[in-house]
């Protein structure tokens, strides 16, 4: 027999074995002050591209006031249950009007949190006879719900649709047999490299296969289309999405989520999904600041252009310098080095302590062994002078790393704050 306790104690996990050296630094930073573009980090100013603040809506003066009027009128307790018990009132309802109307669709649910409700939806909207065929890059979010599918699931290869249609054949003579139907799920943006779901490939697919497309539209929704309405509207295939769903986590800067889709297929997930019945209802401060961000999200139109000026002048700037940034198409802006994993903590210390710049670095096992990914996410309230202080401290960095500079045999030592 294994203590479970000495089994965690002996296997920290991928990330959580470096803890030692990295933990208030690398790994649990804290930035503090004013949610903005530049903040403090031990002590010190930086320029920060980690917070997914897309409009600069987290610290606008009106989101802000419509916060605190609500948390003084209401308090962060009211409404006190689960919306099916005791947690409904109408601004959950007008809340979730007003975004089925933006999206395009009939209806819409307001969940609590993001992740645990993507989860919940592929919970409620399939069983054992359904078959689900994925994207292999989708979020941690749809695999975990993909972990309680007690039915069959297919994946295909990151974006291939040659894969997809194989998957989707598979599928249709598997659900054959046994009476049940085809969810496809992707991504509207992918949040780690920034390139988009192939929704109108996907789409076209429609017309040879029967399947319903839920979408995890998170980093889409008030970054991409005319209006801000998502990925779906960026490619006119919003119709064809059949589960849209998005988080306030991102161009909302606040908390919850929902799901909009024809309204027969809201009400069966409102009564089913078990994240929302047996947790609590989303408090009434963060659904009134919620509709101010939506408001706010569709009448000023320049906050989404201050945001496109910044994240073409980053992206054409990386690129003019020969940086590797991948396929992005949105404001996710990856940044691909080479070098492991003492030469990425360097790297970051250097930009952190030296010039001023906080970002967040992935490395292995996220992505594969000797590469360093820097992701920048870009905001309305950047300015063209962070981009340029951001590209020439990158060109600096990039030559040392380089040059073998970054390269030592152990954990850089962490200042003391």
């Amino acid at each position: 027999m294994v203590d479970i306790f000495q089994k965690v104690k002996s296997n920290r996990g991928p990330i959580g074995q470096y803890q030692q050296q990295g933990h208030g630094y690398f790994a649990f930073p804290k930035l503090e002050g004013p949610i903005h573009s530049h903040m403090k980090f031990r002590g010190k100013e930086v320029l920060t591209w980690s917070l997914n603040n897309y409009l600069g809506l987290a610290n606008h003066p009106e989101v802000r006031k419509a916060d605190a009027e609500a948390a003084a009128q209401y308090g962060m307790a009211y409404p006190m249950g689960a919306r099916m018990m005791s947690g409904q009132t109408k601004y959950h309802e007008e809340l979730e009007r007003q975004l089925a109307e933006f999206v395009g669709k009939e209806d819409a649910f307001l969940l609590n949190y993001g992740y645990q409700g993507m989860v919940s939806i592929i919970d409620a909207m399939v069983d054992r006879n359904d078959v689900i065929v994925y994207d292999s890059e989708s979020h941690a979010c749809i695999l975990d719900g993909l972990r309680l599918h007690m039915g069959k699931r297919f994946v295909y290869p990151h974006n291939n649709m040659d894969s997809l249609r194989k998957q989707l054949e598979r599928a249709t003579k598997l659900v054959e047999n046994t009476n049940g139907g085809i969810l496809v799920i992707t991504e509207g943006v992918f949040g780690m490299a920034g390139d988009l779901g192939k929704l109108d490939k996907i789409a076209e697919l429609k017309k040879e296969f029967n399947f319903r497309l839920l979408i995890d539209d998170a980093h889409g929704f008030g970054t991409m289309g005319k209006t801000g309405a998502g990925v779906g509207e960026h490619f006119g295939v919003q119709d064809q999405i059949d589960l849209y769903f998005s988080t306030f986590a991102k161009s909302m800067a606040g908390i919850g989520a929902f799901v909009a889709a024809e309204r027969e297929i809201v009400d069966y997930l409102r009564y089913n999904m078990r994240s929302q019945t047996f947790a609590k209802s989303l408090p009434m401060p963060m659904v009134l600041g919620a509709l101010k961000r939506l408001e706010l999200l569709k009448t000023q139109p320049h906050l989404r252009e201050n945001l496109w000026k910044i994240v073409e002048a980053l992206q054409k700037g990386l690129r003019e310098r020969g940086y590797d940034i991948g396929l992005t198409e949105s404001p996710v802006t990856p940044v691909f080095m080479h070098g492991g994993l003492i030469e990425a903590t360097n790297l970051i210390m250097d930009l952190r302590e030296n010039y001023g710049i906080f970002c967040s670095v992935v490395i292995y096992p996220v992505i594969p062994k000797g590469q360093i990914l820097l992701r920048l996410i870009p905001t309305a309230v950047h300015t063209l002078e962070d981009v340029k202080q951001t590209l020439d401290a990158f060109d600096a960095c990039r030559e040392k790393l380089i040059s073998g500079k970054y390269r030592t045999e152990k954990f850089p030592e962490i200042p003391k704050e």
